[in-house]
């Protein structure tokens, strides 16, 4: 994401007239003026921080604090969860931006207006305007995509319309999907060749070859999938004007060779430029040090994948969402790590915080950097989807009782003896889990991605020099008090026991640590440890290609390619390849599932939504496959946060938090009412009014 640091000058570049000819060829005159041109453009990403309108909040992974609140000014995307997208102000509505939305067609505007006039400023090199002209150009492409994830076929706008120009020019009509995808890729195709093939840090965040060409995969894999090719389920009724079907009717599988070629266009380039999978190489924290050495493989694991996201520009990020910081005077232009905001803090909760937000130490201040109300959970469905330790989903690992999951499980001590025949058993929960700590079987035996992303009873929470037991029932005030007296606390975490904020909690006792950073701390501003949030990462070129090879040639492609994708994710993830899960170990209950189309479809969609959880993607996955009505309408549960003991939670179960509803009408969001309005001949999404 790029900020404009607005000046007085900047407002007056802002609020320009767009047919002001004029003007716009004087403000496009110097180099300056056309940077904050760019940077408008940019302005428009849609934010992945604000936890009201961030769209890596859709689907079933996140629960607010407000779980009954009809206030319509918060938590939009779980709004639309609850069933309550509308015609008259649609949430979220990247159309005309309603409901705290950019619109992207202003954006597209922008980018029109870029494009005409960056051939005039005098102090640019021919080289430097052929590249911001071709980000605007990519942008423009990425903008109509974004357009069609939440409508499908749109209206396609290649160059600025003036005010003043003929209806004909100003209302057009919606383009079938294949008109959109074609437009989108062939503009992001004449753009990638005069962008820089890598955006250094102080370009960070611009798009540059790498990024674009794994976007051009992105939307070819929308393009692919059965929600956009041969959707004659959903929408066989869904015609223009000529009374012809918005969706092809017909599956065409060629569409998935497309994507095959265009990921491993992408992973060369990655290649020539040392992109892959982010594996962590730094010194270990010094509260992890004695779990280092009496654990050292998994916690090497554990650090991979806890510090993949926090890492700023690692090798695995491909395009990041950050700031680009603009300064006029000093003439220095360029990327900056993310900029914490408020916004931020609050959408991520209490993990910004060395101990949380909730219990409010690091200060004494009531209404500082600490508190972060209405915070956002995971739901107990997350605790399920992740797999065990033998690289299965829970319901299918033979050794995993699914009869104990809620049964107490005490957590090994490490005995002082390493000859101790007890000892390798619990060395290898140092650093995952607290000895002797009650837990639930549910928790034990996971994959480490568990562990690295969720805050679980019984498990820790790493922060700025301290490395933090998790237990959600003992009372803030108690911890607050224990910490002050230089004693471990058995750490208050989720709870409504506050005793700063009532509001400050973890509705389903789930925490979410993926982005928080060890080394942040809310106690100070300065602490917190700023990185991009991925807009696309290697890690998804990876199972996009699995996902092609799997779809093409129905089932595992004749050189098992497939598998060796699965397995790179995997080995980083710390768990066995796929064949040795569903095959030689032998504790697979369905054995050679990974060789069948349907069997090998699911687990591909399952390791994506583990691998990318809570990064957005499991919503687009589901819709992509025509799953989205079944899978977001089923309820929403989690822990009791008013109980006391893990006992009194084992009792009361996973309690029903939420009732959703999510329709094929949802799948596609309605054009306002105004928007309608304005130009008659528009044909509303099917479903809506």
């Amino acid at each position: 994401m790029i900020t404009v640091f607005v000046t007085s000058s900047c407002k007056e570049y802002l609020n320009v007239v767009p047919d002001d000819t004029e003007t716009l060829e004087t403000l496009y005159s110097t180099r300056e003026n056309a940077w904050n041109g760019l940077s408008k453009i940019y302005s428009y990403l849609p934010s992945l921080i604000d936890r009201d309108v961030s769209p890596w909040t859709l689907g079933d992974e996140y629960l607010g604090r407000r779980i009954d609140d009809n206030d319509f000014t918060k938590h939009f995307t779980l709004q639309i969860m609850r069933g309550r997208q509308n015609e008259q102000n649609p949430l979220i509505g990247y159309w005309s931006g309603t409901m705290a939305a950019p619109s992207m067609y202003e954006a597209i505007r922008q980018c029109n207006i870029f494009l005409e006039h960056i051939h005039l400023p005098s102090n640019m090199s021919d080289l430097e305007k052929k590249d911001w002209g071709a980000q605007a150009k990519f942008l423009k492409a990425y903008y109509h995509f974004l357009l069609m994830q939440q409508y499908g076929p749109v209206i396609i706008r290649d160059k600025s319309i003036s005010l003043d120009a003929p209806k004909e020019e100003l209302y057009v009509n919606r383009s079938k999907i294949d008109e959109c995808f074609d437009f989108v890729i062939r503009t992001m195709d004449e753009a990638i060749p005069d962008l820089k093939d890598q955006a250094l840090l102080e370009d960070a965040g611009q798009i540059d070859k790498i990024g674009a060409k794994a976007i051009k995969a992105r939307v070819l894999l929308f393009r692919a999938s059965p929600f956009y090719n041969g959707n004659k389920d959903y929408y066989s009724l869904f015609l223009d004007h000529d009374k012809k079907h918005f969706f092809p009717q017909t599956y065409d599988r060629e569409k998935w060779k497309d994507l095959i070629k265009a990921c491993d266009d992408a992973l060369e380039f990655c290649a020539e430029y040392n992109k892959g999978l982010f594996t962590f190489e730094g010194e270990s924290y010094r509260y992890d040090r004695e779990s280092f050495e009496i654990n050292e493989e998994r916690m090497k694991t554990l650090y991979n994948l806890r510090l993949l996201i926090t890492t700023p520009w690692n090798r695995e990020l491909l395009w990041g969402y950050s700031r680009i910081l603009l300064n006029n005077n000093d003439g220095i232009y360029g990327g900056r790590n993310m900029l914490h905001s408020r916004s931020q803090i609050r959408f991520w909760a209490v993990m910004t915080s060395v101990l949380g937000a909730s219990t409010g130490y690091a200060g004494d201040n009531d209404d500082t950097e600490l508190h972060s109300n209405q915070n956002l959970s995971a739901t107990y469905a997350m605790t399920e989807r992740y797999y065990t330790q033998n690289g299965l989903p829970i319901n299918e690992d033979l050794e995993f009782d699914e009869r104990m999951k809620y049964f107490e499980y005490l957590v090994p001590t490490i005995p002082e003896d390493p000859d101790d025949a007890e000892y390798p058993e619990a060395a290898r929960w140092a650093g995952y889990m607290q000895p002797d700590v009650e837990t639930i079987y549910l928790y034990m035996n996971r994959e480490p991605r568990f562990y690295a992303n969720l805050g679980i009873t019984g498990g820790y929470w790493r922060g700025h020099y301290i490395l933090i037991p998790f237990n959600p029932y003992q009372s803030t005030s108690a911890t607050y008090t224990l910490l002050r007296e230089g004693k471990s606390p058995i750490y208050a975490f989720g709870g409504r026991e506050t005793w700063r904020k009532a509001s400050d909690y973890l509705e389903t006792c789930i925490g979410i640590q993926k982005f928080v950073h060890p080394e942040s701390y809310s106690g100070n501003w300065t602490r917190l440890q700023r990185f991009p949030y991925p807009i696309i990462r290697y890690a998804d070129l990876l199972l996009m290609k699995a996902e092609a090879l799997n779809e093409y040639y129905e089932g595992p492609d004749p050189d098992g390619e497939v598998f060796n994708l699965l397995d790179q994710i995997r080995q980083r993830a710390g768990i066995p390849t796929v064949d040795e899960s569903w095959n030689t170990l032998g504790k697979a209950r369905n054995p050679g599932k990974h060789l069948t189309y349907e069997g090998l479809r699911e687990i591909i969609l399952q390791e994506r939504g583990i691998e990318f959880a809570f990064e957005g993607s499991r919503f687009y996955d589901m819709l992509r496959h025509k799953r989205a009505p079944r899978e977001f309408s089923k309820p929403v549960y989690g822990w009791n946060p008013t109980c006391v003991d893990l006992s009194e939670q084992i009792g009361t179960g996973p309690v029903l938090k939420q009732v959703r509803s999510f329709t094929i009408t949802d799948c596609l969001w309605p054009i306002s009412i105004a928007e309608m309005n304005i130009q008659g001949g528009l044909i509303q999404n099917q479903g809506w009014r």
